[in-house]
């Protein structure tokens, strides 16, 4: 008798469930449901291209964000934005060799602000460990630095307690008072052990609602980044873990195919409408394959932080490209100039050399309305000071163009556009060849150097062109009023970081090079256009 029951009631609600779920398609439960008829309210990232471990800080209504740099100089860049999605940068942290005057290789950095004056606390790992410095303007100039001989690990982080106590932390989570006056330490004692991911990095400390919080990327900062965060009632410790962590990954069901992935490495803010928030890094792939050419990119997420409770981002711990959430008023900044005339007397903000230059190489006043290279020694591929002065590739899409006047006087000197990585290199160049002067497309992958069939050129100035289309650069030039003739396609993949390693991304340029001794030729460059294209 049970079973007939069972069989009618089965006939009877399967159909009827099986109706109500047709149109239903939910291959992943973990992720959220998309909501097209929300409207999109800002787009990750908010600050593209390599622009990496943001930390962030605020003062009043002001909000100012760092990243790190590594070998680039000037270093550690300074942003400022009044609604935490538009970020306008304003200068830079390491601007002066005699700041790190033992070399340049700019790990994570904090940036904090106490009592009328900003830190910044980063590592240095070429020259000197863990330092910090302060100004009293964002902007600049900020000071030499307080070197911190006994601090362990990379990555620390400045914590200002409300009872005036000020404390400093790095990545194997040893905490130590200091005098931030001074830079003394007190002993260090190890607070936590994180969650059992690798290479544990950028703690960063807050406080609320009585609790010590410890927050920490873990899982290196490839596909298995993510964010955790641990507290206590003591700063000293224990510190207990969040059930629920981690709190920001996409190394997961619910991350799995968003086009950011890699992302953790973060900070934590609170508006100044009590709303909290949350800046870390991640990279879009070029295809579907795992390679990124624009390195670990800088994204925000809304974060709920409910009294006595954990914070919580965006509902489950991931974020979009296009976000849905309520945000800040807007205040959107103005857009940078997209084709560069060289008539000023400094080069744009955004511009960086490779580690410290020599600035007799580089010239905006011998030959008015034009910037001079002098080629070095130095080749691309060694990564030093080579003649070399870009900005980062911000899009897929994307065409750079110049205009180069150029007349080699030795075969060893060449001169042109570049997309660099990690020593590896694309370009666009002109060299001198069997006496002739000739337009070459270079490609140099670690030890693998293609160059295409030399082009002889006519007498006069030269058009050079790159062009991005996401997974491909093709490269072009053109002479007088002729259009541009396309020369090579190379496929992106082989400047990607997962190919060429190391943490940065894509620098487009401008270079000479001497190729083992200085160039005798000036290399002119009229005017540079980035232009995006999508």
């Amino acid at each position: 008798m049970r079973i007939l029951i069972f069989l009618l009631l089965a006939g009877f609600t399967l159909p009827a469930l099986a109706q109500n779920t047709i149109g239903i398609k939910r291959d992943n439960p973990f992720a959220a449901n998309p909501l097209p008829e929300e409207q999109v309210t800002y787009n990750n990232p908010i600050i593209p291209g390599f622009h990496s471990d943001p930390s962030i800080c605020k003062v009043g209504n002001d909000y100012y964000l760092i990243t790190s740099t590594f070998e680039y100089f000037p270093g550690v860049p300074v942003f400022h934005s009044k609604d935490l999605v538009n970020w306008e940068q304003i200068g830079y942290c390491l601007d002066r060799k005699e700041q790190i005057p033992n070399g340049i290789n700019i790990f994570a950095a904090t940036i904090r602000y106490n009592n009328g004056t900003f830190y910044m606390i980063t590592t240095n790992i070429i020259g000197g460990g863990n330092f910090y410095i302060t100004a009293t303007n964002p902007a600049g100039t900020w000071s030499d630095p307080i070197w911190l001989k006994n601090l362990p690990g990379i990555d620390p982080d400045l914590f200002f307690d409300e009872d005036g106590k000020t404390y400093v932390i790095s990545s194997p989570f040893i905490l130590s008072e200091i005098n931030p006056e001074t830079g003394e330490m007190s002993e260090g004692k190890k607070v936590w052990y994180g969650t059992g991911g690798r290479y544990s990095e950028g703690p960063h400390i807050y406080k609320k609602d009585g609790f010590y919080y410890l927050m920490a990327a873990e899982g290196g900062t490839e596909e298995a980044h993510s964010e955790t965060i641990a507290r206590s009632n003591n700063i000293w410790g224990p510190y207990t873990d969040n059930p629920a962590n981690p709190i920001l990954v996409h190394a997961n069901a619910a991350g799995q195919g968003n086009p950011i992935q890699g992302v953790g490495h973060a900070d934590i803010i609170q508006a100044h409408d009590n709303s909290w928030w949350i800046v870390f890094h991640g990279y879009r792939n070029i295809s579907d394959k795992t390679h990124h050419i624009l390195g670990r990119e800088t994204c925000l997420a809304p974060v709920s932080w409910p009294k006595n409770g954990w914070p919580v981002v965006n509902g489950n711990g991931t974020a979009t490209e296009n976000m849905t959430c309520p945000t800040l008023p807007l205040k959107p900044v103005e857009n940078k100039t997209v084709k560069l005339d060289f008539d000023t007397d400094k080069l744009p903000i955004e511009w960086n050399y490779i580690k410290f230059p020599n600035y007799n190489n580089y010239s905006l006043t011998e030959r008015k309305g034009y910037l001079r290279l002098k080629g070095a020694a130095e080749t691309m591929s060694t990564n030093t000071t080579s003649t070399f002065v870009g900005k980062r590739l911000s899009d897929f899409y994307f065409t750079a163009t110049t205009e180069l006047d150029f007349n080699p006087e030795n075969e060893n000197e060449e001169a042109g556009v570049i997309l660099l990585n990690n020593g590896s290199h694309f370009d666009i160049m002109i060299s001198k060849k069997d006496g002739k002067r000739v337009l070459q497309v270079k490609l140099q992958f670690g030890r693998t150097v293609y160059k295409s069939e030399a082009i002889e050129l006519k007498s006069g100035p030269v058009n050079l062109r790159i062009r991005g289309e996401k997974s491909t650069f093709t490269f072009s030039y053109a002479q007088g009023n002729e259009n541009y003739t396309d020369i090579e396609t190379a496929d992106a993949k082989f400047l990607a970081t997962e190919t060429v390693g190391f943490f940065t991304g894509v620098y487009v340029g401008l270079y000479a090079s001497g190729n083992g001794k200085a160039s005798a030729a000036n290399a002119d460059y009229n005017w540079f256009e980035y232009k995006k294209d999508k």
